[in-house]
């Protein structure tokens, strides 16, 4: 597990949608101690806030996929008045996404939002931005404070502030830019802090995932908030993904980075999935659902290992809701290897799977009734699991591995005859039949 880095803690959202902590781990302001909050899933709406329905429709699917917080654009006054009918009609807490307009947050903070995102690169107007703390405050909302290389980087910032942070940042690849959104930073936290406001969290995103790690590293040196974790403008999901992650998991795993919202251009539900991976798979998060794990290709798969891989993954993820461990391997070679600790395996031969309950064999079928069994392993075990009678990750015994051509084929005879045909006498060793293959021996 990592260590966290410890922040102010902030919350967002209220008792009807449920409340999500955001950072911890700094005594709040009346010095009582807070812990860290698991890190949490943020996604952005993809369709117009004045669509009503739409955007209600879209909130709830997020939410189900797994979304804690979902963001909203209100570019215009139509998209803040449609808050009054979407914020009753759903259970997350949403954050109100402004960029031009200070009066679209005075808007959505008077319709019961429960955060404001701020870009201090396009509302930087001192009486604007304090009549949006002051609103907020009154309210106990958070405000997000996001900095983007792209909304900053023609603005002119104070030059004294700005070369004595270049000088900092002068033998730094992104010393330019890292200059000017620390220099922003500053100039703007600023204003919160004469106003005795502390409920922030801060963004500062960037396409270039090697500048996304610098600066939130370079932040969290300087500053308290909960960080809001992002690469921006990462691209489709084929390519997004591995820029993302490529800043996101190197962050995690040195504490930095209390919520996080990976961006696609592609249906924003990609976004929560992948997010919730990136979490579970760092171990930042109770994995929800079915750890599915499975082979890569290669040339001894005999089975349509892909396909089945993909309608495991489909049919699992709509009936199984405990964290189990499900392993398809597409031989069994490294099959019993690979999915030891794994609560339902399967292993293919020759057009056939041979399916395991936590170590133990219990079917041998053809490859077209894969699926279908191992579905219903799967689900008799989740069954026992919620029942009390089972329990996930304890093997009731080692996976003997099957006879890789016995039972899927001709005999370990096969194998040592055709091994000995290849050696004149006394050439090479004898190929004996192994009587029992647990995991760890070879």
């Amino acid at each position: 597990m990592f260590t966290r880095r410890p922040t102010r803690q902030i919350s967002v959202g209220d008792e009807r949608v449920g409340i999500v902590r955001i950072g911890g781990g700094v005594p709040d302001r009346a010095g009582n101690p807070t812990t860290a909050a698991p890190v949490s899933v943020q996604t952005m709406t993809a369709g117009y806030t004045h669509d009503v329905e739409k955007c209600i429709a879209e909130i709830h699917k997020l939410a189900a996929a797994g979304a804690d917080i979902v963001r909203v654009a209100v570019p215009e006054k139509k998209d803040t008045d449609a808050l009054r009918e979407i914020l009753p009609a759903v259970k997350v807490p949403i954050v109100a996404d402004v960029h031009f307009h200070f009066q679209r947050a005075l808007e959505a903070v008077d319709a019961g939002v429960h955060k404001i995102r701020l870009n201090p690169g396009n509302i930087s107007d001192r009486k604007q931005v304090i009549d949006v703390i002051q609103a907020c405050k009154a309210r106990n909302l958070p405000i997000r404070v996001g900095v983007n290389e792209g909304s900053i980087i023609e603005r002119k910032d104070k030059q004294k502030r700005q070369k004595e942070l270049g000088a900092v940042f002068s033998e730094h690849k992104h010393g330019y830019l890292l200059a000017i959104m620390i220099a922003k930073l500053e100039e703007y936290l600023d204003i919160f802090y004469e106003q005795d406001f502390y409920d922030i969290s801060i963004s500062a995103k960037s396409m270039d995932a090697a500048l996304v790690i610098d600066a939130y590293s370079e932040i969290s040196k300087r500053f308290d908030h909960p960080l809001h974790l992002g690469v921006t403008h990462a691209g489709p999901k084929e390519t997004g993904c591995i820029r993302s992650i490529a800043a996101l998991s190197g962050l995690l795993t040195r504490g930095i980075g209390d919520t996080i919202r990976i961006s696609y251009a592609n249906d924003p539900i990609y976004e929560v999935e992948d997010g919730l991976e990136l979490l579970w798979s760092l171990s930042l998060r109770e994995r929800k659902g079915v750890d599915l794990i499975a082979c890569p290709t290669c040339g001894r798969i005999q089975v349509d290992l892909f396909t089945l891989v993909q309608d495991v993954r489909k049919q699992l993820a709509a009936q199984v809701t405990v964290p189990m461990k499900v392993a398809v391997m597409g031989c069994i070679v490294n099959g019993p290897g690979e999915a030891e600790g794994a609560d339902v395996a399967v292993f293919a031969g020759d057009r056939r799977g041979i399916i395991y309950v936590q170590g133990e064999k219990v079917a041998n079928v053809p490859e077209p009734e894969i699926l279908e069994r191992l579905l219903a392993e799967c689900l008799a075990f989740q069954g026992r699991v919620l029942r009390g009678e089972a329990k996930l990750g304890e093997k009731k015994v080692d996976i003997v591995p099957p006879d890789p051509i016995g039972e899927l084929g001709s005999g370990w005879e096969k194998i040592a005859r055709e091994k000995l045909s290849t050696h004149s006498a006394g050439s090479g060793p004898r190929v004996t039949p192994p009587t029992q293959v647990t995991f760890g021996q070879t």
